[in-house]
């Protein structure tokens, strides 16, 4: 279910929101929803592991990709 919301905004903040539009080519809504998440991390809420590795997440090539689900890989482990 799509929730909206309806913000007056000063001069200043239209301004800013016009900018950043055309700056960054995104809609009204996705600059809207980009805010609130970093309203939201930046109040200290959790933040999922996805989010902490941020920009390195998925970037490492080289080794097993499946390594987390076979077993063979931990063969002598621990020993």
């Amino acid at each position: 279910m799509k929730t909206y919301i309806h913000a007056r905004l000063s001069r200043q903040e239209r301004a800013a929101l016009e900018e950043l539009k055309r700056a960054t080519g995104r809609s009204e809504s996705e600059i809207v929803r980009r805010g609130l998440q970093l309203a939201a991390e930046e109040s200290g809420g959790r933040r999922s592991a996805l989010a902490l590795a941020g920009s390195s997440a998925g970037r490492f090539k080289s080794g097993p990709r499946d390594l987390s689900t076979n077993n063979a890989h931990l063969d002598g482990f621990g020993r």
